[in-house]
């Protein structure tokens, strides 16, 4: 026994392991480097000075100078406040509804006794790869009453096929004895759910609620094609508009902290940093709740893909 232990701690120590280690840490470093820059860079020029910002090139390590005045001018802002308030009401109804379908198409698929399960696979299966266009959908969603309204941010996405097939996926890989002894002891079939599958399958439920929450909060295509009225706008279009389409989208651009902001180049100067201030305001709120669920994530993954 004492010369199998030796043996085990020399491999365990050999030149070769002890390579591969640090090969394995030097790499994983460098990747999650590679992943906080970007994070830090915007984290860093929301709160710099934006004269200096502006002016600055290249790797940015820490703030130029500090101030909080972009953060000022972004919630001085009516249309930002209201994109928040709108975001909220998308993703929590939104996310709710999502859940609810996605639990009731998941339970009926994964049930033995379904007649044409299979066909029905397959008919849901095949829009995952095929769809009727933009155009056709968009004058389906105006004729059926969801455009430029709540239920057009909420009922086009309301169900994610790939979602439904992994949570289904999961139901069925519960052991079918603990439904038998709930059907023995007389449970329904919302019982059997609620008291049964739902309780044994919290690690892929919440990798579904987290797919679905991030995804309706990043949510701004429908919004861009389906609302008109700015008012119904999420926050998500309004970081498009500000990022890709240069607008600021300040209804007043007075002054900030004290500093005029009256001329071109310190107009210029505040949009920029109005644009870091509303990405961190923008991506904070998932990387707070996504620690909380980081431990389902990878074993929900999981469990939803060793049965097929």
């Amino acid at each position: 026994m004492k010369e199998i232990k030796q043996k085990s701690k020399i491999g365990k120590w050999s030149p070769s392991n002890i390579s591969f280690s640090i090969f394995n840490y030097v790499l994983l470093t460098f990747l999650t480097l590679l992943c906080l820059y970007p994070m830090l860079h915007v984290l860093f020029a929301s709160v710099s000075d934006p004269t200096k910002l502006i002016a600055h090139q290249g790797v940015l390590l820490k703030p130029l100078g500090f101030t909080l005045s972009g953060y000022r001018l972004v919630f001085q802002d009516n249309s930002i406040l209201i994109g928040f308030k709108n975001t909220f009401l998308y993703v929590g109804i939104g996310t709710f509804l999502n859940m609810a379908l996605t639990i009731m198409g998941a339970y009926t698929l994964s049930r033995r006794d379904l007649m044409l399960k299979n066909a029905i696979m397959i008919i849901i299966t095949i829009t995952m790869f095929f769809g009727g266009g933009l155009i056709p959908w968009f004058l389906l969603m105006k004729q059926i009453g969801l455009y430029n309204n709540l239920l057009a941010m909420v009922l086009p996405t309301a169900l994610n096929t790939w979602n439904m097939i992994i949570l289904r996926t999961g139901f069925q890989s519960l052991p079918y004895e603990l439904e038998e002894a709930a059907v023995i002891d007389g449970a329904s079939q919302v019982k059997i759910l609620t008291k049964v599958i739902l309780p044994l399958s919290k690690p892929v439920l919440a990798v579904i609620f987290l797919y679905y929450l991030v995804g309706n909060w990043n949510s701004w295509f429908n919004a861009m094609v389906l609302l008109k009225d700015r008012a119904l706008y999420p926050l998500q279009l309004l970081l498009k508009e500000i990022l890709v389409m240069n607008d600021s989208t300040m209804s007043s651009v007075g002054s900030a902290g004290g500093v005029s902001i009256n001329s071109v180049q310190g107009a210029t100067a505040y949009r920029e940093l109005v644009k870091y201030c509303v990405t961190v305001i923008v991506t904070a709120p998932i990387l707070c709740i996504y620690p909380f669920l980081q431990k389902y994530f990878v074993k929900g993954v999981f469990v939803g893909s060793i049965k097929g």
